[in-house]
């Protein structure tokens, strides 16, 4: 029997808070105080000053002497530095699921993406629920994945980057329509792509569809700083 821990407490503020940061309840700059947090949460401040520790970690906040936490932007730098890293990892995944994928994989790859097709095709217009159920389905899909990969150091390193790609997704999402299309599009061409054994084939959508949203991001800041 495999044991399993359950989430800590300060693991718990930390999603909770990240999550309002993601679908841009806190916004950049926005202080966020250790005080008014254990109150509202009814939880120690020490439990929420190590949530904000987890988020600095994955890039949600920025702590400061005597100023605290605070929300950390999405720059035109910090979305690049993200996406050169984050589009090689997934690279790395899908070549390793070409490696190791076997036929009788292929009806749990192709269950999952269904799914996402299926949350796409429900969607009538992006906005903050849309945007998370897309978001959700997408990343079972890359645990899908994790497990015939089996590599758990690529698999962690993946899963820590989810709150600040997820950020980005659901800027994409929420201000493009055509984003709910083009992910669907997206899942369905790695898909076959996987499918096929063609892992430069399966490199090529990755890069192409993380090249996509990274320009939608940019443009969406740049209108941002120039309003």
């Amino acid at each position: 029997m495999t044991f399993q821990a359950p989430e800590s407490l300060s693991e718990q503020i930390a999603q909770h808070i990240g999550q309002r940061i993601i679908i841009r309840d806190l916004v950049p700059g926005s202080r966020i105080q250790e005080l008014k947090v254990a109150s509202d949460l009814s939880v120690s401040r020490g439990s929420v000053r190590e949530a904000l520790l987890i988020l600095e970690r994955r890039h949600l906040v920025e702590i400061f002497p005597r100023r605290g936490a605070v929300v950390s932007s999405l720059t035109v730098d910090s979305v690049n530095n993200l996406y050169d890293i984050y589009i090689d990892l997934l690279c790395m995944l899908g070549r390793k699921l070409v490696e190791r994928w076997a036929a009788s994989d292929l009806d749990g790859i192709l269950m999952r993406i269904r799914e996402v097709e299926a949350v796409t095709q429900a969607i009538n217009s992006p906005g903050p629920d849309s945007a998370e159920k897309i978001i959700d389905a997408g990343y079972m899909v890359m645990r899908h994945v994790f497990r015939l990969v089996e590599n758990p150091f690529l698999e962690e390193t993946l899963e820590n980057f989810r709150p600040a790609i997820s950020r980005t997704y659901f800027v994409a999402l929420e201000n493009f329509q055509g984003s709910i299309g083009q992910t669907a599009v997206f899942f369905r061409r790695l898909g076959e792509a996987a499918l096929s054994g063609d892992a430069d084939r399966l490199q090529s959508a990755i890069q192409a569809f993380g090249e996509h949203q990274r320009q939608q991001v940019l443009r969406i800041l740049m209108e941002e700083e120039s309003a």
